[in-house]
């Protein structure tokens, strides 16, 4: 009883066991998660949705076909959870409205992808988890 007393007191008082769930800048990750949010709806509300399709040569993105894909900007990230060594970022450039990611920069196992895009000065978000 005593042990598990101490080590309550010990954690507790302790600055290296400290686990708030506070970051440094929270109003600042706080606005950037409402733009998210925000982007996301503006995707949502589209005729045409992005499409995130799995093929033998690797990951495609379709952007919407009315969309004039020469005014489409911006980035597609792509993050894997089991090890932040392999993420990584691709600015989109398109010569269609489709984008390939190539087999070459994927490994096998789940992947979080996020496509932050604009079009003719408006934001659009979409994010899907995919295995590969």
């Amino acid at each position: 009883m005593t042990f598990i007393l101490y080590f309550v007191f010990k954690v507790q008082s302790d600055s290296k066991y400290d686990n708030e769930l506070v970051t440094e800048d929270y109003y600042k990750k706080e606005a950037s998660v409402q733009n998210d949010i925000e982007k996301q709806q503006s995707a949502n509300k589209l005729e045409q949705k992005v499409v995130l399709k799995k093929s033998a040569e690797g990951i495609t993105i379709e952007f919407p076909s009315d969309f004039d894909y020469k005014n489409i900007k911006g980035k597609v990230s792509l993050y894997r959870p089991s090890s932040q060594k392999l993420d990584f970022e691709i600015p989109i450039s398109l010569s269609s409205s489709t984008l390939l990611i190539p087999n070459s920069n994927l490994v096998g196992g789940l992947w979080d992808i996020s496509v932050d895009w604009t079009y003719n000065d408006s934001n659009y978000l979409n994010k899907e988890t995919m295995y590969y």
